[in-house]
């Protein structure tokens, strides 16, 4: 069976974790792992280094955001020599417009026999905003509370160049501002894994 590391990405609160879930329910042979896991580990770095707790603050960029890339990922690699599938939510916001960057870890990929699926999550920004004022996380009052700001720095266009003419699984979309969408790209995400099932 062909091996697929899935990132589950999008924008925050556009809906990566409900579907990634959804997914790890309903896909066997693979392993979920979620980014937002370490957040407690990064909370610390704040705490110890004497920093408001930010995470879209500079010290968050300069000092955080790649090293967590870095342990999701060494945690995935790790799970594909064991598992067909292993999916990671997470925004990846920069590197998956970096072609370099996911050429690089195509090729990585191709070394334990994987290939990268990435699924999209397509939904409006202002539902995206409504639901990151519902979940009422800590890690959103600097977003909300600056939230024009905030908006600019997000592209929330498809990330066309992820998609690969030879494999038709590089790039899925799932649209999700409305639980009727949302229902139909789920169903046509199962088609398309129905292999590993």
């Amino acid at each position: 069976m062909e091996k697929r590391l899935i990132f589950v990405t999008s924008p925050p609160a556009c809906g990566k974790t409900r579907l990634a879930k959804r997914l790890a329910t309903a896909l066997r042979h693979g392993v979920y792992l979620d980014k937002d896991t370490l957040i407690p580990l990064s909370k610390q770095i704040f705490k110890i280094a004497g920093e408001e707790y930010n995470r879209s603050s500079k010290f968050f960029e300069k000092e955080i955001r790649d090293y967590e890339y870095e342990v999701i990922l060494d945690l995935a690699f790790e799970a594909l020599k064991y598992n067909s599938l292993v999916m990671v939510n997470a925004p990846f916001t920069r590197e998956i417009r970096d072609n370099d960057y996911i050429a690089a870890l195509r090729e990585k990929l191709k070394e334990v026999g994987a290939k990268l699926t990435v699924i999209w999550v397509v939904t409006d920004p202002e539902v995206c905003h409504q639901r990151m004022i519902n979940r009422n996380s800590d890690r959103d009052i600097w977003k909300l509370a600056h939230w024009d700001e905030y908006l600019a720095m997000l592209d929330f266009t498809i990330p066309e160049n992820l998609r690969d003419p030879d494999d038709p699984g590089s790039l899925l979309l799932y649209y999700n501002s409305t639980d009727e969408l949302a229902d139909q790209s789920f169903a046509e995400l199962m088609n398309f894994f129905k292999s590993y099932d």
